[in-house]
């Protein structure tokens, strides 16, 4: 039997039994400037990760019981950041200048391991080791981290809102909120609920806003004091600790008072509309 006659017969064209790739393949393999951005937020979420990795190893074969070190857990999160920054300023760069073919798969690859990923490990390194959650408790709040931040971005990608504001909570906010609970609070099973919480938000139905304008230079803004806050605290200077409690309490604050301002505008929607009906 000869190729022709296996592509007439079974229904399959030989043109679709080729192994070759198509389309401008040397153009897909070009990165852009916003492709780099994208990149050094994976290696900044990587990074994270092996830093506490390390510090709970080095611990470990030092005392044979790992206490969680701020230093430690505060340089990642200044990682986290920068991570987050990139993140921020890789969808502006592609816009004004050029976006390579994968950009969109390189920016939510790198999102998983920032945003995903480091902060699940985070919430291990956290609650794993205190004794006062059991374990298997800690790991399905970090598998519900991972897991929903995938899903979100999942969403992301096919899902468009018709306000075009980000449905769910964003990834990168909701790490940060689960890193401003790892750093505010110690392990107990309120915390692991509110994790918990933060990452149902990220794939939920509610509509938060898009960072555009004015508004993104007030997120920009807002990490640039965050990695400020987070130096002077790791460093153990004067006023650190008032200081990361403040800007964990805001960022708690901040995703949580969104889903409330939602509901309460559905409220008062539904109340317009019975008004209406009824007049």
């Amino acid at each position: 039997m000869t190729t022709s006659d296996l592509g007439a017969g079974a229904g399959w064209p030989v043109e679709e039994l080729s192994d070759e790739p198509r389309g401008p393949v040397g153009k897909a393999f070009r990165l852009s400037a916003a492709d780099s951005l994208s990149l050094g937020n994976a290696l900044s979420g990587f990074l994270a990760v092996c830093l506490l990795a390390w510090s709970a190893i080095t611990d470990l074969q030092a005392s044979g019981k790992f206490e969680p070190d701020p230093r430690f857990f505060g340089t990642a999160v200044v990682l986290l950041l920068v991570g987050a920054t990139c993140d921020l300023f890789d969808g502006l760069v592609a816009r004004r200048f050029r976006a390579s073919a994968m950009g969109a798969e390189l920016d939510n690859l790198a999102d998983v391991i920032s945003f995903g990923f480091a902060p699940a490990f985070m919430v291990v390194i956290w609650g794993g080791f205190s004794g006062k959650v059991p374990l298997w408790l800690v790991l399905l709040a970090a598998a519900s981290v991972l897991l929903a931040g995938v899903v979100r971005l999942a969403r992301f990608a096919c899902v468009k809102t018709k306000s075009g504001d980000f449905m769910g909570l964003p990834i990168p906010m909701g790490a940060m909120t689960v890193v401003s609970i790892v750093l505010l609070f110690q392990p107990g099973y309120l915390t692991i609920a509110g994790i918990v919480a933060v990452a149902w938000l990220m794939v939920s139905r509610i509509e938060y806003p898009k960072p555009k304008g004015n508004l993104a230079a007030v997120v920009l803004a807002w990490m640039m004091i965050n990695v400020a806050c987070l130096i002077i605290w790791a460093a153990r200077l004067a006023g650190g600790d008032q200081l990361i409690t403040v800007g964990a309490i805001m960022q708690i604050a901040i995703v949580s008072a969104i889903p409330l301002r939602v509901l309460m505008f559905k409220q008062q929607q539904r109340r317009e509309r019975r008004e209406e009906s009824v007049g």
